[in-house]
């Protein structure tokens, strides 16, 4: 897709999964090569090169790396040394470094505080709430904390209070720096997969859009959250040439809805990203103490870096209740079965805030962000796993930049040093198992491979990488990092209708590893 300075999705888009694939075509076209059969070989080394010498991937590139975790012997490499687009197996350094920097049974707090806890006669509390985020990523959702506001809320009632003389504070100041990833695209930023992360995250940072048909008229949208305070234009036409498309300009909380909603349909729903989501924690806080018949007399006011509230360090400003994340480890867990671009980036800042407490950065020009902390303190750490440098070039946590550059090797041999460490075990647990759970679990539906295999995926638009652990068929444990790029499935689709997607192109090439029985 051709970028713009703003976003304009399609409704076909925003159905799908930023990682997930439409079906491509099956029908044969006229004049198009079916890709050569492969003779049978014997080797990995030749199996392994005969399918990447195909013709679908002439004008693509492969590295591959794999080594054996019991004795560190390479069993096959190539472009093994050479820089490839990592997409999201970038998260496997993120969620290291966050399980290594912040440990994996610390839990993050979001806390409510109230510049005056003095409660009149008349239950007035005179002084501001501040909601206080520290970059908890799950705050809202229903596996974490989706009462988190009425309890919040329940904590003030049972203080007496039942009106504040003051402002709703949403203070999301925690994290220093931009929340857009450098290198994210301007394409992404309204999509579910590029909300932006904050300090104060709520609900994964997401809105609902509801498209219905209005009897025989078109259409009625829904916005949910409400306390999101988006504003919907609707220019949506039965008329209209143009699909479905949903328009938020960058910075702005204006939906627009323009072209035709397709015929049949009824009803659908899209997930966007939330245009401020420390507003929106604030607008669900103040619906919350309604609910509790507690009045906010004030306004809610939310706060970005570089602002700043002086309240919170003045002597009478008192806590009075705070929400836990699950623990780090949790955190990871979620990242990396779901491919969770948010809880990644917010880790990587979670791990600069650390970083720059404890001055953990070697680099003779400290960073000014906390995400240059998180990626100075991540390069500390592939020194210790004997990576050099020129290796992982990382612009971001999660993999959404396509700046972000690694070799095949450096994973194998990140992976292989992180077994070694104490937190290992929640790393590699984390990883979707074939055929079993998160992004794996409708791939590897049979055979050696399933419930064997441990792997993070990625997927950009022309970037396939799998890396992680698998079992050969003498029982040998291997790493491997598998990586795919400048791989364009439609137009290879169109002139090889017979070539399998890219994503079961390096499902193949695992399935040879487990088959492996040395050698």
């Amino acid at each position: 897709m051709k970028r713009l300075g703003f976003a304009l999705l399609s409704a076909w888009l925003l159905a799908g999964c930023a990682s997930a694939s439409p079906v491509r075509p099956t029908s044969p076209q006229t004049g198009s090569a079916a890709p050569a059969p492969i003779a049978p070989v014997t080797s990995l080394q030749q199996q392994i090169d005969a399918f990447i010498a195909q013709p679908q991937f002439a004008r693509a590139d492969w590295g591959i790396a794999v080594r054996s975790l019991d004795t560190g012997k390479v069993i096959y490499q190539h472009n093994a040394n050479r820089l490839f687009v990592p997409a999201s197996n970038a998260k496997l350094f993120t969620t290291a470094l966050a399980l290594a920097t912040l440990g994996s049974n610390t839990r993050i707090a979001t806390t409510l505080y109230a510049t005056s806890t003095h409660v009149g006669r008349k239950g007035v509390l005179r002084g501001d709430l501040i909601l206080y985020g520290r970059g908890d990523p799950s705050l809202g959702l229903k596996d974490a904390s989706p009462d988190w506001a009425d309890r919040l809320a329940a904590a003030l009632a049972e203080r007496g209070v039942i009106r504040v003389e003051g402002n709703l504070i949403a203070d999301a100041t925690y994290f220093t720096g931009t929340p857009i990833g450098t290198g994210w695209e301007a394409d992404d930023l309204q999509t579910w997969y590029g909300a932006l992360p904050s300090a104060l995250d709520v609900q994964g940072n997401l809105i609902k859009v509801e498209v219905a048909r209005d009897g025989r008229r078109c259409c009625s949208i829904k916005v949910t959250p409400d306390a999101a305070g988006v504003r919907v234009v609707n220019q949506m036409s039965d008329d209209a040439s143009d699909p479905l498309g949903l328009y938020r300009p960058i910075g702005s909380s204006t939906l627009y809805a323009i072209g035709q909603f397709p015929g049949r349909t009824r009803k659908h729903t899209y997930a966007l990203s939330m245009p401020d989501p420390a507003h929106a924690a604030g607008e669900l806080l103040r619906q919350a103490l309604a609910r509790q018949g507690i009045e906010l007399a004030g306004h809610i006011v939310a706060l970005h870096w570089p602002q700043s509230d002086p309240a919170l360090t003045q002597p009478g400003t008192q806590a009075i209740a705070s929400i836990s994340s699950p623990t780090i480890a949790e955190l990871v867990d979620h990242t990396l079965k779901n491919s969770d671009n948010l809880f990644a980036q917010t880790l990587l800042l979670q791990a600069g805030v650390v970083a720059a407490q404890r001055g953990a950065c070697s680099d003779p020009v400290k960073p000014d962000t906390s995400a240059g902390w998180g990626l100075c303190a991540l390069r500390g750490m592939l020194s210790l796993a004997g990576i050099p440098p020129s290796a992982v070039l990382l612009a971001e946590g999660s993999g959404l930049a396509r700046r972000d550059l690694v070799t095949p090797a450096a994973f194998a041999q990140w992976l292989t040093w992180v077994t070694t460490q104490p937190w290992g075990p929640d790393l590699r647990n984390a990883l979707p198992v074939a055929g079993v759970d998160g992004t794996l679990e409708f791939r590897f539906r049979d055979g050696t491979a399933t419930d064997n295999l441990q792997a993070k995926t990625g997927t950009l638009s022309h970037d396939y990488t799998l890396t992680g652990f698998v079992t050969d068929a003498a029982g040998a444990h291997l790493v491997f990092s598998i990586m795919l790029n400048r791989y364009p499935r439609w137009q290879v689709a169109r002139e090889y209708p017979q070539a399998p997607a890219p994503e079961h192109a390096l499902d193949a090439i695992a399935r040879m590893l487990t088959s492996y029985r040395g050698g």
